[in-house]
């Protein structure tokens, strides 16, 4: 539990450190304030800004359930890189898997038929089997080949992405009338609940069921990790794969399962965007989500909480630079060079430590990733 308080901590310091670098750019982008010499008007701006990012985030129903849909494809996606993480793997292919997740989970929403209640746990565990096959595939070439997985979930990245523009032009998955790379729509059964659709007249709520999906997924990520032997032989390689080899674990195999558990939470991330946000597939129904993932799982540093708190962190940032984008001169560009900075302070603790004078030492998970072949 310290471990955890400590981590939490040192996360909301990287964001504090980043809010303040943020402000920063703010006032000296300011051209007209900085040439009247107006200072409070930039001053202004960035309260202004601030404002509109945590109102657009979480104030409100409308904000709190776009920062749910949001994070809730981050959370999945990221827990796809943690757990890879914990195995001492780097995984870049969260993209991928989602894609391959996806598309297995829009065929089982447009193909059958049924009730709401079979139909949609189907498709996601479908989603959920497509991606590990995916994911699968990058541990494999690990454990037989030594092909570093940072190159083939790469290359599988790609590999996806043209095959899903592929499947968009054939008559399995194509909508009909329509010529550009399209899928047809899901049926009406399989899509996800609302999550406020109790609600009458707040159609436009669009946080999903989906979101309790991805909180059940990081209880068993928890779970596995803390509570099941293979989750300790999973730490035990990440941390240091020759004493695991000596104590007998079978490092190999482990890697193709850690890989395993990385494309299902990713392929059900790519089946709750499907399944709950969309309803269709186009091809770029997972956008940069894989690559946020990857922010998401470092600042978390790869444990459950750290990794849902991350998610949700950057859920609401991305929902909340709408608006402040709306109603202030500040671009939602913003957003982006705010996450990069969170990333750069949990990059460097020695930094932030001085920036806010922490004397106790930060607790860090230290994980080692296996050089090519290794």
């Amino acid at each position: 539990m310290k471990d955890l308080i400590k981590s939490l901590r040192y996360t909301f310091l990287a964001l504090v450190a980043s809010l303040l670098v943020g402000a920063v750019i703010i006032v000296i982008t300011d051209i007209d304030a900085l040439k009247s010499g107006d200072f409070g008007k930039a001053f202004s701006t960035v309260l202004a800004a601030y404002k509109n990012l945590f109102e657009g985030s979480f104030w409100g129903l409308r904000s709190i359930s776009n920062t749910i849909t949001a994070s809730t494809p981050l959370l999945l996606s990221g827990l796809a890189v943690s757990v890879a993480f914990k195995a001492g793997l780097f995984n870049i292919g969260a993209t991928g898997q989602m894609l391959a997740g996806g598309m297995v989970a829009l065929w089982v929403g447009f193909v059958m038929t049924g009730p709401g209640w079979l139909q949609i746990p189907l498709a996601m565990i479908a989603g959920a089997i497509g991606g590990a096959l995916y994911g699968g595939i990058a541990g494999v070439l690990k454990a037989r080949t030594g092909a570093h997985e940072v190159i083939t979930t790469i290359m599988l990245n790609s590999i996806a992405s043209f095959m899903v523009m592929w499947l968009l032009k054939t008559k399995t998955f194509q909508r009909e009338g329509r010529p550009d790379p399209i899928s047809k729509l899901i049926s009406e059964e399989a899509h996800l609940p609302r999550l406020f659709g109790f609600m009458e007249g707040r159609a436009d709520l669009s946080a999903h069921f989906g979101f309790f999906v991805a909180l059940l997924m990081t209880y068993l990520y928890w779970y596995l990790l803390k509570r099941t032997t293979l989750g300790f032989e999973l730490r035990a390689t990440g941390l240091n794969s020759d004493a695991a080899k000596y104590a007998g674990m079978k490092t190999k195999s482990l890697m193709v399962i850690a890989m395993l558990f990385a494309g299902g939470f990713a392929g059900l991330a790519g089946a709750t965007e499907i399944l709950g946000t969309y309803g269709y597939a186009s091809g770029s129904f997972a956008g940069e989500i894989g690559f946020d993932a990857i922010a998401v799982a470092l600042l978390g540093q790869s444990s459950p909480i750290g990794t849902l708190v991350s998610a949700v962190l950057f859920g609401a940032l991305q929902a909340g630079g709408r608006q402040m984008q709306a109603n202030t001169d500040v671009h939602v560009d913003l957003i982006t060079v705010l996450r990069a900075l969170i990333v750069m302070f949990v990059a460097a603790p020695l930094l932030v430590k001085a920036m806010f004078r922490v004397k106790s030492q930060v607790s860090a998970q230290e994980q080692t990733f296996r050089g090519w072949g290794g």
